[in-house]
């Protein structure tokens, strides 16, 4: 699911122009990113929590060129899961088989 099918969706069960909905589910994003970005994290009760998570130092292999790289300690963004999201999907879904 894109974007767009998921500003179609809300447009159509709400009665909604889409462009107003489109407005808001790209502001909606933009303040998790601007949260995340300030240090902050945004946590939605029943759905998950957008985080950061740090990554520590390690030592890396450029195989390219057969030597060692430090990679440096970061911060990623992630996202965690509510339990009750986590076992919705799990009782609700098929396992798809590869």
């Amino acid at each position: 699911m894109t974007k767009a099918d998921i500003v179609a969706k809300i447009s159509e069960k709400l009665g909604l122009e889409k462009g107003d909905v489109q407005a808001t589910v790209e502001s909606f994003m933009e303040e998790v990113k601007t949260s995340l970005e300030t240090g902050d994290n945004v946590y939605l009760r029943g759905f998950g929590s957008f985080i950061i998570k740090t990554r520590a130092e390690k030592t890396g292999r450029n195989i390219s060129k057969n030597t060692t790289i430090k990679i440096p300690a970061h911060n990623i963004p992630a996202f965690k899961p509510a339990k009750i999201f986590v076992d919705g999907v799990k009782t609700n879904t098929e396992v798809k088989a590869n």
